[in-house]
């Protein structure tokens, strides 16, 4: 059994928020956290999004503050503005009745002269995103040199998104008898060197995971041309009929363009992407945790610190990059023990990325045929049955004498039921054709056909009507064919720098794109493993990483080998 919070040597003040918030018993990262913090111990705590890590150093942290010192003392990093925020509102709960302990939250898209304010009032914590904190500095409106504690929040995904010179500056810039800890869902390289350069004999805490994906969320997926999946979205969300969903996409652009696709079509579908302002971002997830937005529309960075439990299904427009982002993503259905559903969007091009995610989460999904008009109309009236019944059921008043005067005047009691469920019902769309994409072995048996038959064709034809015209002509179709082969031939690379060092697939395309004028299109399948990266590049880009042999990248000179696919 873990700890109870009435049992730990905490301020009397603290106790009672936590009390009030109906918390009785610590959670496993809190119960093997607390302690070595209240120590003032550095550590390293792998856990992941939702087991309790926030009040595991906050706890410690507002403990450890002296409120007479007007200095910051305890600073919190975090990724995103959202996870920003969420963890200072976990800070305001402690304090609830401890109102001598000031603590501020700055972030990217807020107002400067709001910060500023802020912190000229002397907080005792700062809770803050890299590149905001590192503004400041550079301001000087914030001063860390009196900086007790510090904790990095989330510490992996600050490196998928950029910030590992960030991370280094306020390392760097704070006092060496700080305390610092890390928290990680995976605990890359950078990590480890971290521990080694800035921090003193860390202790490690890992809080396992039951499993990779929550048992009660169903996981389905569509092939689908990567063209008609605008069509497809409309079919499938009539279809499924949600109260409330998240569309996740992987770029703003394709947030954008979903987002006002479906409101064209009069869907309350809205977007939430980091080109956003701050307030436009808020009113989005206010209006979609109030249930007055049915459909959010999201990049993965934008969704970070999300925890909205009546999510009933997530749709991936298309998967993402890696797999533990796609593991993030269903996760955000079937919360607090209810089912939930995930449904992907895959062409062709994306199978093996779809085969990679299976095996990571060591499950197959389901593929699902496209709904057709009639089964999208059936599953409605369904749906529309049940509301009747629904509102049958639940009926509060009796309004037997306006349905009697309407009788007296003509009207007949059938006609009064069907003018009233048809306002109950969805209007019937037309939605256009959408084909499944053919498979290889589809085009190989269509090729194989189209052979025979010019093979017959030819057979057919007069010798003499081979003339060394008809020959150049079969000799520039054949360059033609070569050149065509040539087009679609692909090698695979390996490279020397994989997961351990912090590698994610954006930053591959990113880095092959800057600095061997590689676009993403010449690039296939990316497979990241734990010391090497297995890519597949175009033909006619391979010379190209010539240029980057014994670069540094991630801190390693780079070496490729290049194997036929």
């Amino acid at each position: 059994m873990n700890i109870l919070f009435n049992d730990l040597p905490i301020l009397e003040e603290t106790k009672q928020a936590i009390q009030a918030l109906g918390l009785v018993e610590t959670t496993d990262i809190q119960h093997h956290t607390i302690f070595k913090m209240l120590e003032k111990k550095d550590l390293i705590g792998q856990a992941q999004t939702g087991t309790g890590k926030t009040f595991a150093f906050a706890i410690p942290m507002i403990e450890h503050i002296d409120p007479k010192n007007k200095n910051i003392q305890g600073l919190v990093i975090c990724p995103t503005r959202e996870l920003t925020l969420q963890v200072y509102k976990e800070f305001i709960k402690l304090i609830k009745f401890n109102k001598d302990i000031r603590i501020t939250s700055i972030y990217g898209g807020e107002s400067y002269q709001k910060q500023f304010k802020a912190l000229a009032n002397h907080p005792h914590i700062v809770v803050a995103t890299p590149g905001r904190a590192i503004d400041h500095l550079n301001r000087k409106t914030i001063d860390l040199s009196h900086l007790d504690m510090l904790i990095m929040d989330e510490a992996d995904e600050m490196l998928k998104m950029g910030f590992q010179e960030d991370l280094e500056t306020l390392l760097k810039d704070t006092p060496q008898d700080r305390q610092t800890a890390l928290f990680s869902a995976t605990i890359p390289a950078f990590i480890k060197e971290v521990a080694k350069k800035y921090q003193k004999n860390p202790e490690i805490i890992k809080i396992k995971t039951e499993s990779l994906t929550v048992d009660k969320i169903e996981q389905f997926y569509y092939m689908i041309k990567k063209s008609d999946r605008d069509q497809l979205l409309l079919r499938v969300l009539d279809y499924n009929n949600p109260s409330s969903a998240i569309i996740f996409a992987n770029t703003k652009k394709d947030v954008d363009h979903i987002a006002a696709f479906l409101q064209k079509y009069n869907f309350e579908a809205d977007a939430l992407h980091g080109d956003l302002k701050q307030s436009q971002r808020d009113y989005v997830m206010n209006r979609f945790r109030s249930r007055q937005l049915t459909l959010l529309v999201a990049t993965d960075v934008a969704a970070r610190g999300l925890d909205i439990s009546h999510v009933d299904v997530v749709f991936n427009y298309e998967l993402p990059f890696e797999d533990e982002i796609y593991v993030h993503r269903i996760g955000r259905t079937g919360r607090a023990g209810e089912s939930g559903k995930s449904i992907s969007f895959v062409y062709p091009s994306m199978r093996g990325k779809l085969m990679m995610i299976e095996r990571f989460i060591k499950l197959k999904m389901v593929e699902l045929e496209i709904p057709s008009l009639v089964e999208i109309k059936q599953k409605q009236d369904e749906v529309l049955i049940e509301t009747v019944k629904h509102y049958t059921d639940t009926k509060s008043q009796d309004y037997s004498e306006m349905i009697n005067n309407l009788v007296a005047e003509g009207y007949d009691k059938d006609d009064i039921i069907s003018s009233l469920v048809e306002r109950l019902s969805k209007q019937t769309k037309e939605y256009e054709d959408i084909s499944k994409p053919r498979t290889k072995q589809d085009s190989f048996e269509q090729k194989g056909s189209r052979n025979n038959s010019n093979r017959r064709d030819r057979n057919s034809g007069s010798r003499d009507q081979r003339d060394s015209s008809g020959r150049d002509q079969r000799d520039s179709s054949r360059g033609r064919s070569q050149r065509g082969s040539q087009d679609n031939t692909y090698y695979t690379a390996v490279m020397n720098v994989g997961k351990n060092d912090g590698l994610r697939a954006p930053h591959l395309i990113d880095y092959l794109k800057k600095n061997a004028d590689m676009y993403p299109k010449n690039i296939g399948d990316i497979d990241i493993q734990d010391n090497q990266t297995e890519f597949q590049i175009h033909i006619k880009a391979v010379k190209r990483l010539d240029q980057l042999t014994d670069k540094i990248f991630k801190g390693r000179k780079l070496k490729f080998k290049i194997t036929k696919k």
